[in-house]
């Protein structure tokens, strides 16, 4: 029976619309954005299929193209609506931190460094560059590395920072093994890129190293 036969509370549209999406389960969410199922099952029949298939919701939102595509009742146009709902987000998360002092917002920048890097497989270092009242100026990312590393070039750092007449940053990178604790040559790079920008009065006010469900702090364990 399709989802249109459905007592109206049951409905995944409806109930978001009355109740709010966050009282959705994941197969309710996805059978939104699928909007219809497949010839025997409805779009939430489709969406617990999917889920069950790709091992859960996190999996499906960052498989690639082909994997994402080779999935029932999905192809090229919504793998497109996917990334454009994905990007949305992570653009609505940016326009957030802009908008205050990203060092009254901790949390925030924590989800924002998590929804740009986490799902990365490779190493990739990034800043986040604020003025003098450390509102943001602009997020960038500076280097990209294999599996396991990334060379960092405080020297290019330094250059971008000036660049945009940054008063200090804030250091991120990622770990594809999902590890987030920093390793000796983690906290080496930091000293290195603070000596750098030092010289020119620019702070680094943090280095976060995001892994998988964990960012972890320099600043909060004392290191910066």
């Amino acid at each position: 029976m399709g989802i249109n036969h459905w007592p109206e509370g049951e409905r995944p549209r409806e109930k978001l619309l009355h109740l709010g999406a966050q009282v959705l389960s994941d197969a309710e969410l996805l059978a939104i954005f699928l909007r219809v199922g497949v010839r025997g099952r409805s779009a939430v029949d489709l969406a617990r299929d999917l889920l069950s298939q790709f091992g859960g919701l996190r999996s499906l939102l960052e498989a690639d193209r082909q994997t994402f595509c080779a999935g029932k009742g999905l192809g090229d146009a919504k793998y497109a609506q996917l990334q454009a709902t994905l990007e949305l987000s992570r653009r609505h998360l940016a326009s957030q931190l802009a908008r205050g002092n990203a060092l009254t917002s901790p949390a925030l920048v924590r989800h924002y460094l998590t929804a740009q890097m986490r799902h990365l497989g490779h190493e990739e270092f990034a800043a986040l560059f604020l003025d003098t009242q450390h509102r943001i100026l602009r997020f960038e990312s500076l280097f990209r590395g294999t599996l396991d590393s990334a060379s960092v070039y405080p020297r290019e750092v330094a250059k971008r920072a000036l660049e945009l007449n940054a008063g200090a940053v804030i250091l991120a990178h990622n770990h594809p093994s999902g590890v987030a604790e920093p390793s000796d040559a983690d906290r080496r790079i930091t000293r290195r890129l603070q000596d750098a920008l030092g010289l020119f009065d620019i702070r680094v006010l943090d280095h976060f190293v995001v892994g998988d469900g964990e960012v972890v702090s320099f600043a909060e364990r004392g290191w910066i």
